[in-house]
């Protein structure tokens, strides 16, 4: 590249963060322009949009190849595979050696330059050379041995302006003082160390980022990693343990003896101040402070100048105060890397499990690791976690954290109940709920109610005086709609506080109980209905026999049953309906509604043959106990239609909801829902006996009763719209039925999302009525996408899979691809052939 004027991108694994700096300064010196993640890509932007519009714009790619590089789940992979692909000019620099097979096999042919044995200036002319190409010198070349190191600079000139340093050891830090080794075993983080190292270069002067988060999500390991990870890029480190503020002016005052500026009869506060003006007039320094708790008392100790403050904290207080970043717990990505990483002979199901049990607690998988490594078993493990949980967390000694996972919450929470016993008292009564975001709201709503929680329940400052304290003590992460413990968290609370269990568990009932998310059946209930029903099958087995629960168990099944997650509905109600068949008794109507809402979820699951035996005797059982005539059993009514119907008995199905329409409609109504429902579904078993005409004007004029009496979006409205496009479909009005279903795809991707069975019903529909429109490389595209969609949420073993693979067949073979139709046919050979669906 002779032109300088084009951009290039330097491509880079967030591990080698200092050879990228270094080699797009050098490029920039060069005249080039130069794209740089680090440099130009902010805290909160979607990373995927700025990698792929800097591939788009850039006429160059530099790829820093490393061990790294290729490290699976990179985005690393992607940069180069799009640059190989669209572009000619690809300049792969070898910065680490890398052991046979890592190479893929597309960019082994590719020229590489050698990079991690040269000094500086070899690697430069190396580096010019690889994206210029080579010149024919015009003077003596330069003498090839090692560089002087280049001199100190003294002065206020902001940060960025300091030129990055050559990755060597060499460049190691003349004043260095971090006591901590680097910890061998660190794993991910390559993300939030980039945004540490992006925002410290940003900053013009002062450059201040704060790393928080509840205890055990590995603060101070992130910190050690950046520590040792850009040490070169600094003439001193030093780390602070600024936990006891105290001792702080007495590590300032080690300082100021390290760099010749203390005073011998001053004391440890005055030398202190000396070591914060050598900071104030120099620049590559790097000061560490170490769980920073009080960002007030600290605030005074914050050193000034041209070099960098990295800070650790629980308190996100410190927010208000300079930059700041949250720190999680891991993703499932890095936490099967660093199972892995520790436990090569362990599966990825049970490594997926432990990640799963343990929350993705960086601290907890470590304590795992070092568990499994000593001897014990997986499974037992496991089943220790669920049994033992506070013991077995609180046994035995973690690499590089100073306490346990037990330990950590166990001060914290001592901490909390000396000093706020209103967020001490919250603590407890989140530990019974689930480990999922609990809304705020629901404190305010409940908060009446809450007698194990002490002071006055009118307090304005409610809930805010009680969820600030748990955030400060990193025990909680506080928003402003929501807070959530973590479930080691709760499972530790729940163990040391288990004489006091009894007034937040009746808390835990009250506060579940004054929650109302609304109708269950109603799309825009179930965010709220989808937190509520975590939290009660979190606490299912302290809260099931809470007669004034036993309504919202019934609500929460039936909202799992219409958002499409029959299995977990089946898995609530089967629960309910045992346990109260024992605490109650068989016949009492809550019972037989969890039985009903078994029958349901069976149903929703496609298992009819299952279904109709418990339809027919829960039938029987609201018939003696209701009578004929009550909305349950008329609800079982309807259910026994669906199964039939399900089973193919269309005559029988059609009789069945034929007559508990005209029921409902009788009792409750023609435009009650649960009438429109049953007319709904009538309507359908008559195109099922071939009455396509009949069926088609009772569709019709049920749909338009739904819009009178609901609206068009009501998910019954939508099924029946749904009905009669299959109608016109049956009638060979293809076009009609084409722009039915399509307005219904669209509608139920807007209301129920892309994955929601019903939703891929809608799809199939319409690729169905593509295909007999003749639009088949429009039905081929959405079928192949709604076909990855069902493998996705639904599985290859359901019937939807079935029925859209055969109609891709269908359209390919339509198209003369008689080869790929083949291919899918064949695959089906093994499974049953799809019944009709009821869409």
């Amino acid at each position: 590249m002779t032109d300088t004027s084009e951009l290039i991108f330097v491509s880079h694994a967030g591990h080698d963060g200092q050879w990228a700096e270094w080699v797009a300064w050098h490029l920039q010196e060069a005249g080039y322009e130069i794209e740089l993640d680090l440099w130009h890509w902010r805290s909160g932007e979607d990373f995927v949009r700025k990698m792929n519009a800097a591939l788009e714009r850039a006429s160059a790619v530099v790829a820093l190849f490393s061990p790294q590089y290729f490290a699976p789940g990179r985005y690393t992979e992607e940069e180069w595979t799009a640059a190989v692909a669209g572009r000619d000019r690809f300049v792969p620099l070898v910065i680490e050696p890398l052991e046979t097979g890592q190479l893929p096999a597309l960019l082994r042919s590719r020229i590489r330059r050698q990079m991690h044995d040269l000094d500086e200036a070899a690697a430069l002319k190396a580096l010019l050379e690889a994206v210029r190409g080579r010149e024919i010198p015009t003077a003596s070349p330069a003498f090839p041995g090692k560089a002087p190191r280049a001199a100190k600079r003294t002065g206020s000139s902001a940060s960025q302006s300091l030129q990055p340093r050559f990755p060597s050891t060499t460049n190691d830090p003349d004043v260095w003082d971090v006591r901590q080794r680097r910890n061998p075993h660190f794993t991910g983080r390559d993300e939030v160390i980039d945004t540490v190292r992006g925002g410290l270069l940003d900053a013009r002067r002062a450059a201040v980022r704060v790393l928080h988060g509840p205890g055990g999500v590995g603060k101070t390991q992130v910190a050690l990693e950046y520590a040792h990870r850009f040490a070169g890029q600094y003439d001193l480190v030093w780390w602070v343990d600024a936990e006891q503020v105290e001792q702080i002016p007495a590590r300032y005052a080690e300082l100021a003896a390290r760099v010749d500026v203390a005073k011998p009869d001053a004391g440890a506060e005055i030398n202190a101040r000396y070591a914060l003006e050598y900071l104030r007039t120099h620049d590559r320094w790097l000061i560490v402070l170490d769980n920073a708790e009080d960002p007030r008392q600290l605030r005074t100790w914050l050193p000034e100048g041209s070099g960098h403050v990295l800070i650790t904290a629980r308190d996100p207080a410190w927010k208000k105060i300079v930059p700041a970043l949250p720190l999680g717990v891991f993703s499932r990505t890095e936490s099967l890397a660093y199972l892995n990483g520790q436990l090569p002979t362990l599966t990825d199901r049970t490594a997926d499990a432990l990640a799963d049990a343990l929350g993705d607690l960086p601290l907890a998988l470590a304590h795992a690791a070092g568990a499994l490594s000593e001897g014990t078993p997986p499974d037992h493990y496991l089943q220790l976690l669920r049994t033992n949980t506070a013991e077995l967390l609180n046994d035995g000694e973690v690499y590089d954290y100073p306490v346990s996972v037990a330990a950590t919450v166990t001060i914290a929470a001592d901490r909390l109940d000396a000093g706020c016993p209103e967020a001490a008292a919250l603590l407890r009564l989140a530990a019974f709920l689930g480990p999922e975001p609990i809304p705020t709201s629901w404190l305010v709503e409940a908060r009446g109610a809450l007698t194990s929680i002490p002071g006055d329940p009118h307090d304005i400052r409610w809930p805010r005086n009680a969820l600030q304290p748990l955030a400060q003590y990193g025990l909680a992460v506080v928003g402003p709609d929501a807070f959530q413990v973590h479930r080691l968290t709760q499972a530790v609370v729940r163990h040391v506080t288990a004489d006091q269990a009894m007034g937040p568990v009746q808390d835990v009932a009250a506060l579940l109980a004054a929650v109302d998310p609304g109708d269950p059946e109603l799309p825009e209930a179930w965010p709220e209905w989808a937190s509520l029903t975590q939290h009660l099958t979190a606490a299912l087995d302290a809260m099931i026999d809470r007669g004034e629960l036993r309504p919202t168990f019934l609500k929460a099944a039936n909202y799992l049953v219409r958002n499409a997650q029959p299995e977990a509905a089946h898995g609530l109600a089967g629960t309910l309906h045992e346990t109260w068949k024992a605490s109650l008794c068989e016949d009492d109507p809550d019972t037989l509604r969890a039985a009903h809402l078994v029958a349901v979820a069976l149903n929703g699951m496609e298992r009819y043959e299952e279904a109709l035996p418990l339809i027919e005797d829960l039938l029987e059982r609201r018939r003696r106990v209701l009578g004929e005539e009550h909305p349950d059993t008329m609800s079982s009514t309807h259910d026994r239609g669906i199964a039939l119907g399900g089973l193919g008995r269309y005559a029988e199905a059609h009789t069945t909801l034929r007559d508990v329409a005209a029921r409902r409609e009788s009792a409750l109504g023609e435009d009650h829902v649960d009438a429109l429902r049953s007319v709904s579904n009538y309507g359908y078993t008559l195109m099922q006996l071939g009455r396509l005409d009949e069926g088609h004007q009772v569709l019709t004029d049920v749909l338009a009763r739904h819009r009178r009496a609901l609206n068009e979006d009501h998910p019954t409205a939508l099924a029946a719209w749904s009905y009669l496009g299959s109608s016109l479909s049956s009638l060979g009005r293809h076009v009609e039925a084409l722009h039915v279903h399509t307005e219904v795809l669209t509608r139920r991707r807007q209301l129920l999302g892309d994955r929601h069975k019903d939703t891929l019903n809608s799809a199939a529909n319409v690729s169905q009525t593509l295909t007999d429109t003749g639009q088949y490389a429009k039905a081929e595209e959405l079928l192949r996408s709604t076909r990855t969609r069902i493998r996705e949420s639904l599985g290859t073993e359901h019937r939807l899979y079935a029925e859209v693979t055969v109609g891709l067949a269908e359209t390919l073979a339509r198209q003369g691809k008689t080869h790929d139709a083949q291919r899918l046919r064949a695959s089906l050979k093994q499974k049953r052939s799809p019944k009709k669906s009821r869409r």
